[in-house]
C-alpha cells in the first residue's frame, strides 16, 4: 500500500490537486459535497498512514473511538450537571493518550509509543478545547460527522495549525459567496506557492544544505566557538521556514476548500518582545496555552485568592504554562530548560515594560530604541531555539 507523508513531494501535491478540483468547482456553483470531503479525507488518511504506517493508522482509530466517546460522553452530562470534578476528570481523559506518548521514551530507553500517530498533539488539542468548551456553555450543539470533520480535517491533521470547534463549524455549515470563495482560492494558491519557496528552497537551503556543514564544525571545535554561534542562526531559519513551509500548505489547503483556518505565523522575527513574539509564532498553539491553560490557572488563583499580587500571579502562569509547553515538546533537559528559558524571558520582559512605563519621560523611544528592541528579541529567540535544537546536549555531553 502506498505511503505519503503530508506535503512532503510532489507526488503527494499531485494527488492534491486532483482531489481538490471537484470541491473548487462545487464552491463556485454555491454546493458543498459534503461526502465527497469526507471521501477526500478518507483518501489522504490512508495515503498518510497506510503501507509501513498502517499500526499508527489503527491507533489513530481507536484514539478516535476513544476522544469520540469521551467528548460526546462529557456533553451529554453538561446538558443536566456541572460538576468541577467531572469536568477535570475528563480533560485528564482527554490528554492522558498524549501523555504516555511523550513520557514513553523518557522511561524506555527512547522507544516509541506502540499507540503514537502522526498529529496525536494536535488532535489532543482539539479534543480538550472542545471539552473545555463544552464546561463553558460556548458548545451548545455537537453533532457527529462535524466533530468527526473537525478532528480528522486532513490538510492540518500533522502539523497543525489548531483550529477552534466553532470557528470550523461555522465554515463547515456555509457555503462562502462566490467572490469571497475567488478571494480565498487566490489566497490558498498564493500560500500554497509561498510554501513551496519556504520548504522546498529556503529550508533545503538551511537545514539540508547548510546545516550540516556548521554542524561538523561546531562538533569539531568543540565547547563554545563561532561554529556554535552559526548554528544557532541557521537551525533559526531551518526551524522557521520549514514549520512555517508546513503550516502554509495547510492553510492553503483550506482556504481553497473554503476553510478559513488560522494562520500560524506572522512575521516572528519583527517582533519587538518576547511577548510579541508569542504572538506571531506558531500563533494557534501559543493561544491556545494562553487560552486554556494560562486564563484559566490565573482565575482560578485569583477566584480562590491563592496569591494576593497580580504579578507574583502572573509570573507563576507564566512558568507553569511554558514548563507543560516544555514537557509537551518532549521529557528532555533541553525541551525543559527551553520552556523556563522562555517564561523568564516574559517575566523580565513585564517587568521591563512595568519600569519603562514608570520612568517614560527619561527613557528614549524612536527608531533606534524600536529596532534594537527587534534585534535583541530575534537574538533571545534564536539562542533559544539552539537550547530547544538539543545540539548543547550533543555538544558538550556525548560528544566526548
Amino acid at each position: 500500500m502506498l505511503n505519503l507523508q503530508p506535503y512532503q513531494n510532489p507526488t503527494y501535491f499531485g494527488y492534491l490537486a486532483v482531489a481538490l478540483l471537484p470541491i473548487m468547482i462545487g464552491i463556485l456553483y454555491g454546493r458543498r459535497f459534503r461526502w465527497y470531503e469526507t471521501l477526500v479525507t478518507l483518501a489522504f488518511l490512508v495515503l498518510t498512514f497506510g503501507g509501513d504506517k498502517w499500526w499508527q493508522g489503527l491507533m489513530l482509530i481507536c484514539y478516535i473511538i476513544y476522544e469520540m466517546i469521551l467528548t460526546f460522553g462529557y456533553f451529554n452530562y453538561r446538558k443536566k450537571k456541572n460538576s468541577g470534578v467531572i469536568f477535570v476528570l475528563a480533560v485528564i481523559l482527554s490528554i492522558l493518550p498524549l501523555v504516555i506518548v511523550k513520557i514513553t521514551p523518557a522511561i524506555d530507553a527512547g522507544k516509541e509509543s506502540i499507540i503514537g500517530f502522526l498529529g496525536i498533539s494536535y488532535l489532543t488539542f482539539k479534543t480538550v478545547g472542545m471539552i473545555m468548551e463544552i464546561r463553558d456553555g460556548i458548545i451548545k450543539e455537537l453533532g457527529l460527522w462535524e466533530t468527526l470533520h473537525f478532528l480528522l480535517f486532513f490538510p492540518t491533521i500533522s502539523s497543525g495549525p489548531i483550529d477552534r470547534f466553532r470557528r470550523f463549524k461555522k465554515d463547515y455549515d456555509a457555503v462562502p459567496e462566490r467572490d469571497k470563495y475567488l478571494s480565498l482560492l487566490e489566497k490558498g494558491v498564493h500560500y500554497i506557492f509561498l510554501g513551496f519557496l519556504y520548504k522546498f528552497l529556503l529550508a533545503y537551503f538551511w537545514g539540508s544544505y547548510l546545516l550540516p556543514i556548521v554542524r561538523i564544525h561546531a562538533l569539531g571545535h568543540g565547547g563554545i566557538s563561532w561554529w556554535l554561534v552559526a548554528y544557532t542562526y541557521v537551525y533559526s531559519m531551518d526551524l522557521f521556514f520549514d514549520f512555517a513551509g508546513y503550516s502554509l500548505f495547510a492553510v492553503g489547503t483550506s482556504y481553497i476548500m473554503g476553510y478559513e483556518t488560522p494562520m500560524n505565523f506572522n512575521q516572528p522575527f519583527k517582533s519587538k518582545n518576547i511577548k510579541d513574539f508569542w504572538n506571531r509564532w506558531h500563533m494557534t498553539l501559543s493561544f491556545w496555552f494562553r487560552d486554556y491553560i494560562y486564563m484559566r490557572l490565573v482565575f482560578f488563583m485569583m477566584k480562590n485568592k491563592l496569591v494576593k499580587s497580580r504579578i507574583a500571579m502572573a509570573n507563576i502562569g507564566y512558568l507553569t504554562l511554558f514548563l507543560i509547553m516544555g514537557f509537551w515538546h518532549g521529557v528532555t533537559w533541553y525541551y525543559i530548560v527551553y520552556g523556563i528559558f522562555h517564561a523568564c524571558a516574559i517575566i523580565i520582559n513585564d517587568a521591563w515594560l512595568r519600569f519603562k512605563r514608570k520612568h517614560r519621560k527619561s527613557i528614549p523611544s524612536n527608531k533606534f530604541t524600536e529596532y534594537f528592541a527587534m534585534f535583541l528579541t530575534f537574538n533571545v529567540v534564536c539562542f533559544s531555539f539552539l537550547i530547544f535544537s538539543g545540539f548543547l546536549n550533543e555538544l558538550f555531553f556525548m560528544n566526548k
